[in-house]
């Protein structure tokens, strides 16, 4: 019920205001939402690209961090970006998503917010090292994945 609740009053923010780069795609119920994040300076590695985020919400947020992913809808034009924290598969490995990193003042908001400036600040055309062996055997949830976060470079 708290999860809902929460969820109600962000819904509602949303709906008002939100960052440039930022919009709300949907949000029917308050289990799962996608969101579309846009890169709005000049770096050439997504120039003009929109991407899609969704978020699933458990009954235990915002206490739980939503799980958040990437995702490309089967369209040819709707892309994973190539980020060295980003697998091929959608999934982000951000300390924000993380049981450690995660804070329950966060909300969907500022959890695109950081993704947008994750990408932002990116320089490297590449996938996080071991990125086919880990989409190939991975079958953990996002949440339940244990990253190790020693990167600051990126």
């Amino acid at each position: 019920m708290f999860a809902s609740k929460r969820l109600g009053k962000e819904l509602t923010k949303i709906h008002q205001t939100l960052p440039p780069g930022i919009s709300l795609v949907s949000a029917s119920d308050f289990k799962e939402w996608q969101m579309d994040i846009k890169v709005l300076d000049a770096n050439p590695l997504y120039l003009d690209q929109t991407y899609r985020l969704r978020f699933r919400f458990s009954t235990n947020y915002p206490i739980e961090a939503p799980e958040v992913t990437f995702i490309t809808l089967s369209s040819p034009t709707r892309l994973i970006p190539i980020h060295p924290h980003i697998y091929s598969n959608g999934i982000i490995c951000l300390d924000l998503l993380g049981t450690q990193g995660w804070s329950p003042v966060q909300n969907v908001e500022s959890v695109c917010m950081s993704i947008q400036s994750m990408l932002t600040g990116n320089t490297k055309n590449e996938r996080p090292p071991g990125n086919e062996e880990f989409v190939a055997r991975n079958t953990q949830r996002p949440r339940d994945i244990r990253f190790v976060y020693e990167d600051a470079t990126v």
